[in-house]
């Protein structure tokens, strides 16, 4: 008997995650099948994405861009739909089993609740959408029954590591981090980090937000909130440790001492196909470490000094309420004016303590309220001259 595929709807199909998780759907045997593809502005990609992959429809999520894009390209049997409100109104389709959360930053929260609101499998790589509204999203899953798997590689790490032990027998969630380009850098030679710097990192491949995001560890402060919240854990059973060969990817600690890591060459393939084929494992389709040769593994204590974003995001993981939100959109808005030039590096994570000390902190706010305050943090960001 043939099983019926699995209806995947990738959203933000266009960016690192995306192009990935099309990948493990094409090596799935037919298991998986993908039905929607989204993107922002890299429309030509996306119609080559259609052609290969034959969804039933593509959403282009930007009015501008598509509406000066050549469609002839695309798919006669591929529905066309324009305007970001698309991607919440597709996710409730009865046909869509997973929704692959891929579109970066705090634009990817609407379409993720919706599909949390109708009881959806949702592979989760926006970590924004639990930095922002956390309580929101995971008591909503737990009323609709949503499945909520998360598709970044420390957070699968912990995913997978949990399941060997009781809830109430975790000790601690050990978060690994590589440290960036810059772990070693001194505070003078921060000042003069050029944007190409910022952007090579040294194990992963990524898009230029998340990659910047992990040269100030800013993707670390953001990974402390997400867990908080996906794991149920208050911030003092959670921590983070420098590991530069992201080769585990998290660990988790329980009561009795023991440790239990996961392990992989650092391939964001394989925490994508984890949570795709949940709760089944497939073979492999990316390269896996050789114990034949020679493998050093290095772990160093995080310092908080050169890296204060990690101290930003355990106090937003122990405020809740509106701080997440604020420090979310304010790194969006600094990062974008950095990638700009038109902020220099060093004051990235400055300016986020800034507007999170300056806004109205509320302790249980509505979505409406956090997509306010996300509104106001942007404009505080770009209205900040350094002094």
């Amino acid at each position: 008997m043939t099983c019926k595929p699995k209806n995947v709807a990738v959203l933000g199909s266009t960016g690192s995650i995306g192009k990935n998780a099309l990948e493990v759907i094409a090596a799935s045997g037919g298991t998986l099948r993908v039905s929607v593809l989204s993107a922002h502005t890299r429309l030509d990609l996306l119609i080559e994405q259609a052609i290969k992959m034959s969804p039933d429809c593509v959403i282009a999520t930007c009015d501008e861009t598509a509406s000066s894009q050549d469609w002839s390209r695309l798919p006669a049997n591929c529905e066309l739909l324009v305007g970001s409100k698309n991607t919440e109104k597709v996710v409730r389709r009865d046909d869509i089993d997973v929704v692959v959360a891929a579109i970066v930053g705090s634009a990817g929260l609407q379409s993720t609740l919706a599909a949390v609101a109708m009881g959806k499998t949702i592979a989760l790589a926006n970590k924004e959408t639990l930095v922002m509204a956390g309580p929101l999203v995971m008591g909503l899953a737990q009323e609709t029954g949503a499945n909520i798997l998360p598709i970044d590689s420390e957070h699968s790490a912990v995913f997978q590591a949990l399941r060997t032990g009781e809830t109430n027998e975790v000790k601690r969630i050990i978060l690994t981090a590589s440290g960036g380009p810059f772990r070693h850098h001194t505070q003078k030679q921060l000042e003069s980090v050029t944007v190409a710097e910022a952007l090579a990192h040294p194990t992963w491949k990524m898009g230029p937000k998340i990659t910047i995001d992990s040269a100030t560890m800013m993707n670390k402060a953001l990974e402390i909130i997400e867990a908080r919240w996906l794991f149920d854990l208050p911030p003092d059973q959670i921590e983070v440790v420098i590991h530069p060969q992201s080769i585990v990817h998290s660990m988790v600690e329980f009561i009795d001492g023991s440790i239990v890591a996961q392990m992989s060459p650092p391939d964001m393939r394989l925490p994508i196909q984890f949570a795709l084929h949940w709760p089944h494992r497939r073979d492999a389709i990316g390269k896996q470490l050789d114990f034949s040769e020679n493998m050093d593994l290095q772990f160093e204590p995080a310092d908080r000094d050169r890296f204060s974003a990690l101290e930003l995001g355990m106090e937003a993981a122990e405020t809740g309420g509106t701080s997440g939100a604020v420090l979310n959109a304010a790194n969006e808005a600094a990062v974008a004016r950095f990638l700009n030039e038109d902020l220099s590096f060093k004051d990235i994570v400055p300016v986020c303590q800034t507007i999170v000390n300056r806004h109205s902190f509320e302790s249980a706010p509505s979505l409406e309220r956090l997509l306010e305050l996300d509104r106001w943090a942007r404009e505080e960001v770009n209205r900040w001259v350094h002094t």
